[in-house]
């Protein structure tokens, strides 16, 4: 592991807690980033759409249109 530099607290009486939050926000800041990755496909049943690909919308009487 490569070492840090020295941190100096400048201005301000940090207690135990925000030094700790500080130093882990320091730490993970070094780590490399991980590699994004893709979406899960979305479920038939949430994707809102007809087989057509028609949107049903949100209309009062959307529901009756959903089974047609």
């Amino acid at each position: 592991m490569t070492e840090l530099p020295p941190v100096r607290i400048v201005r301000g009486t940090p207690d135990d807690d925000e030094v700790a939050a500080l130093i882990a926000g320091l730490a993970a800041a070094q780590q490399p980033d991980a590699e994004p990755t893709a979406p899960a496909p979305r479920s038939a049943w949430r994707r809102g759409t007809t087989r057509a690909g028609e949107s049903f919308g949100r209309t009062p009487d959307g529901w009756r249109w959903s089974v047609r």
